[in-house]
């Protein structure tokens, strides 16, 4: 417990809100998307995954078995698909490198999709997970949100982190 106070402390120190925010695509995103409209959902990172979908008209959902998660998403956008490729968005609660390569080599993701990781700062093992993920050549854009991270492949986009206050 103490180790997620002292990540959210730190997270606290480093993170900005929109203004902070330099890269058109993200300042959209953050203002039009994470910042506008009511919440969707208590739970933050399935509130941050509903608003995607929504922000992005996503039409294909990639996501760990979640029965519960499938219902509500499905409850709320009717003609989402789930697991056809490429997928608009990915919801996951695991993300490493490895697994990364793997959906890219699947075809699961195109240059526009966006990969919502769950829980980024729950243990020092996901961390860590994180940070060499966003390591990654491949990725461009990724955004840390304390409760979740996203990441984006967007090809035409320089190499950008951005830590948010959600």
């Amino acid at each position: 417990m103490e180790g997620k106070i002292i990540s959210h402390l730190k997270f606290l120190l480093k993170s900005t809100n929109a203004h902070g925010v330099h890269s058109p695509f993200v300042f959209q995103y953050v203002t039009q998307c994470l910042y506008a409209g009511k919440k969707m959902h208590r739970d933050k990172s399935i509130n941050v995954l509903l608003k995607s979908i929504a922000h992005f008209k996503a039409n294909s959902i990639h996501m760990d078995p979640n029965p519960s998660l499938e219902k509500t998403v499905k409850e709320m956008f009717p003609n989402v698909h789930f697991d056809t490729k490429p997928a608009d968005v990915i919801y996951t609660d695991r993300l490493d490198n490895t697994r990364f390569e793997k959906l890219l080599s699947k075809g699961t993701m195109h240059n526009d999709s966006m990969i919502l990781v769950e829980g980024i700062h729950q243990n020092e093992k996901k961390m860590e997970d994180w940070k060499t993920l966003i390591a990654s050549p491949k990725i461009t854009v990724s955004i840390d949100m304390f409760h979740c991270g996203a990441v984006f492949i967007r090809k035409e986009q320089v190499k950008e982190h951005f830590t948010i206050r959600i």
